[in-house]
């Protein structure tokens, strides 16, 4: 390789990143998450399966356009010699990307929402297990916090919807997301530990693809036949790329600078987004224990950043 090449790779590939404007970025993620509830509510034929079937092809379509952009066509080589870590990670997107839909034909949303509640816990056990890392008590309280509000805000629904079924397909989604942040954080701090795998983060990137277009195929028999309007391939398009493609492709940056609790944790925020899209964009009026658990969810999630931030802005005794 080019002495300056692998130079340049380098300097782009371990720029540092603040603490703030990761979690800035990490809040962007989840708010682009956020939008499919609404969006959705805007289809005029196109459901379920067919729903994510067209999402996760759009996906597939611009991560494929922005990754051979990105990539050329290393992207290729990545592809065909595949690790067995992308494809864990891919197989873990797939799970994330599908899921979550098959869940919600079994039982009520509310009871999905409730059980993915659970993903912070399992990514801090996770990570403490796989990755040997000690979490500040402040993180485990934001979590119990955290997971409190989202059972307040969806507990009474969750109960009258409940389904063994459902609730075992939806735990796929927190369990999927928590041994795809902790491979991540793993891969980062590989890199972190030998420079000559400075790219493997990067290399982590066409894992999101791979996940995309598993899910595609998957779904394709379940959504046949085809139902989705001219109107609904614009929607769909719309969460493919902006719902989809673009947050995941900044996660799996993101996962170079956050810790997975932390990234799972902020990650609750996408539910509280959604409320607030379907009270904007589609006119659903959220309850009072709705808001009320939202606003714990907030206070757990502000109040955790706001330690967070005060403890890196101590200085760290001087090591000899």
């Amino acid at each position: 390789m080019d002495p300056s090449r692998r130079i340049a790779t380098k300097t782009t590939t371990t720029t540092p990143m603040s603490h703030s404007r990761a979690v800035s970025l990490m809040i962007l993620v989840t708010f682009l998450w956020s939008i499919a509830g609404v969006v959705t509510r805007h289809l005029d034929a196109a459901q379920s399966f067919e729903v994510t079937f067209w999402r996760s092809l759009f996906n597939a379509a611009a991560l494929t356009i922005a990754l051979a952009a990105m990539r050329g066509a290393r992207l290729w080589h990545d592809l065909a010699g595949a690790s067995r870590s992308l494809w864990l990670s891919g197989a873990c997107w797939a799970v994330m990307f599908t899921a979550f839909m098959i869940a919600i034909t079994l039982t009520s949303v509310a009871n999905v929402l409730v059980t993915m509640a659970i993903a912070p816990l399992i990514t801090a056990l996770f990570s403490r297990i796989f990755l040997k890392h000690r979490l500040p008590t402040r993180t485990w309280s934001a979590i119990a916090i955290a997971g409190l509000g989202i059972g307040w805000m969806f507990g009474r629904e969750a109960q009258t919807g409940a389904s063994l079924l459902g609730t075992s397909v939806a735990l796929a989604v927190p369990l999927a997301a928590a041994i795809n942040w902790t491979l991540l954080q793993h891969i980062s701090q590989c890199e972190a530990a030998a420079t000559d795998t400075a790219a493997d983060s990067q290399n982590m990137l066409p894992a999101v693809l791979i996940g995309a277009i598993l899910s595609a195929l998957v779904t394709l028999p379940f959504a046949w036949p085809l139902l989705a309007s001219t109107h609904d391939l614009g929607l769909l398009a719309l969460l493919g790329i902006v719902q989809l493609a673009v947050p995941c492709l900044l996660v799996v940056r993101l996962s170079r600078e956050l810790p997975a609790p932390e990234i799972a944790l902020l990650s609750l925020l996408e539910v509280v987004f959604g409320v607030l899209w379907a009270w904007l964009g589609a006119g659903e009026h959220p309850s009072g224990s709705t808001i009320a658990g939202g606003l714990l969810v907030l206070g757990a999630l502000i109040t955790n950043e706001a330690l967070a931030g005060q403890d890196l802005r101590k200085p760290r005794p001087h090591q000899s």
